[in-house]
């Protein structure tokens, strides 16, 4: 049995697990509904990082954080733009939203008043 093969059928076995551990959670949230609404966040947060952990022991979890970690690079190579360029943008689109809405405003009354014409 080759390496890739073993590495299959243990991510299986691991998915499984991931299931397992969110279905408890689902489960253990509704069958403790009379507890604190705290305790019950607690433990639905950790049976959550459990699961992720195991998650990211998979081969398709670990192209996830791969990808999570080359997003990050990429982030950080962004060029984000200037405060003024900021409200300078916004200014725009609210100018342009304003005017669409008269616009729209305007052919809602027209066709209201076409109808009112045409059926009386």
């Amino acid at each position: 049995m080759t390496s890739d093969a073993t590495a299959s059928r243990f991510d299986s076995v691991k998915w499984i697990v991931v299931t397992v551990l969110v279905a408890a959670a689902v489960v253990g949230n509704s069958y403790f509904s009379e507890e604190s609404l705290l305790y019950r966040v607690l433990g639905i947060v950790a049976v959550g990082i459990v699961a992720a952990l195991v998650a990211l022991q998979t081969a398709k979890g670990a192209a996830f954080w791969t990808l999570v970690k080359g997003s990050r690079t990429e982030i950080r190579k962004v060029v984000w733009p200037t405060r003024q360029e900021t409200v300078q943008t916004t200014m725009i689109v609210v100018v342009f939203v304003v005017l669409v809405a008269l616009l729209l405003w305007g052919l809602d009354g027209f066709f209201g008043w076409l109808v009112s014409l045409a059926i009386g």
